[in-house]
């Protein structure tokens, strides 16, 4: 039998707000968090503007010596984890450690360390290269840091399926505590690639927008949208059996009742033209929760503000359901908060278990002018104030990887 998994913690740290509060009120808002980038001098680059985390000190969340050996993206993951265990009430004390474990992963890890090291390389050798440049650098390490930093002693691990990480990381966790491996799982994604080789290689491969006005830099499903905007941030979620949160007396947010995870095998950066990857994730994970089409209340799209993504994600979802398509409400967070990379799944998802919690469908920001291909209902404008049940939450990543989880309502 599988058991049924449900949240019970969440946190966040994003362009709009570095706890899930100010997230969520700023997505209902339709806040858009992007501006100049200020890290490094943009002379130059193609690409200006960025979607960066403001006002964060990780002294707030961990001491810090901690904070020290960890580069920003660890940051980011040690405190939106801590939030989401404080949310979620788990007494560590009282817990077998190694039924509680960790699926936090990151598409990139950090390049900023690279850069700093490789700097030093080429100028005064390999002798001055930083004996923490690997441990600091490799993406496994935000998993590695929650895991040390709470005491989290059971499975550990660090899916990197570039912007599919998040979506793919509480898929898995949501699968290891249905098979028996995990009581608990904290479980989301982390990104922090605002740097000269993160912009600059993007913008190579004509991925990124070279737009200067902010709130026409990131605008999904807009027939003048021209690429992405980098974002940086983490989403962590606490899930937990469903007979372990009841024990424990826990407040539950909402369940996670299906999970999809398919391959293009079509092409390197592009999604598969026909949407059938990205609608056979969709299809899998309604099938698994035994919930038809015209059941699902919201889709929070993978919406990234690229020409391919959106037109054919767009088809996608007509694939997956069918003349149902029509009448769902479809947002792209990232027209707020830009492309988090491997967070941009678990901040979405976030927002999907907040829609449900609110009754409140975000819009997407900055739609204007609709693609004439894209013709659903992307909430231009102001959000939706209506009952939310049933939400699928997309995430494509360059490889061809495609993945939804389906989130709903907890009925006891």
């Amino acid at each position: 039998m599988r058991k049924r998994v449900v949240i019970t913690g969440m946190g966040a740290i994003t362009p709009v707000g570095n706890n899930v509060n100010e997230y969520w009120e700023s997505l209902k808002a339709g806040k858009v968090g992007i501006g100049p980038i200020t890290y490094f001098d943009t002379d130059g680059y193609k690409a200006t503007l960025a979607a960066q985390v403001k006002d964060f000190n990780p002294k707030d969340f961990m001491d810090p010596k901690s904070a020290r050996r960890m580069e920003a993206f660890s940051q980011f993951a040690v405190a939106a984890a801590k939030e989401a265990l404080a949310q979620s009430g788990i007494d560590m004390s009282a817990e077998d450690p190694y039924r509680v474990g960790v699926s936090i992963g990151s598409g990139v890890g950090s390049l900023q360390a690279m850069e700093k090291e490789e700097k030093k390389l080429l100028e005064k050798g390999p002798s001055k290269i930083s004996p923490m440049l690997v441990p600091m650098m490799i993406s496994n390490m935000a998993a590695g840091n929650v895991s040390i930093q709470f005491g989290l002693k059971g499975k550990c691990i660090n899916i990197v399926t570039a912007c599919a990480t998040g979506t793919h990381s509480i898929g898995e966790a949501y699968r290891s505590i249905q098979y028996g491996d995990a009581d608990v799982m904290v479980a989301g994604g982390t990104e922090s690639s605002i740097c000269p080789i993160g912009i600059g290689g993007f913008a190579a491969l004509t991925a990124l927008t070279s737009e200067t006005d902010p709130a026409r830099a990131s605008i999904p499903f807009d027939k003048d949208r021209s690429g992405f905007v980098m974002g940086e941030g983490a989403g962590a979620v606490v899930l937990e059996s469903l007979e372990h949160a009841k024990a424990r007396g826990a407040r539950i947010l909402a369940e996670i009742t299906g999970y999809g995870a398919t391959s293009d095998a079509f092409h390197i950066t592009s999604p598969a033209e026909d949407g059938m990857g990205a609608a056979r994730a969709m299809t899998d994970a309604m099938t698994e929760a035994g919930v038809a089409p015209e059941d699902v209340s919201y889709i929070n799209a993978h919406g990234t503000s690229t020409h391919h993504n959106d037109l054919f994600e767009t088809r996608a979802i007509k694939l997956a359901l069918g003349d149902a398509a029509y009448k769902v409400p479809v947002s792209s967070t990232k027209s707020m908060i830009g492309h988090l990379l491997g967070a941009a799944g678990a901040v979405e998802f976030i927002a999907c278990v907040k829609s449900i919690e609110d009754g409140f469908i975000h819009p997407t920001a900055g739609l204007k002018n609709p693609d004439e291909e894209c013709d659903l209902d992307y909430v231009p404008g102001n959000g939706i104030a209506r009952d939310v049940d049933v939400v699928l939450s997309n995430s494509l990543g360059f490889g061809g990887h495609n993945g939804t989880v389906l989130v709903r309502k907890y009925k006891d």
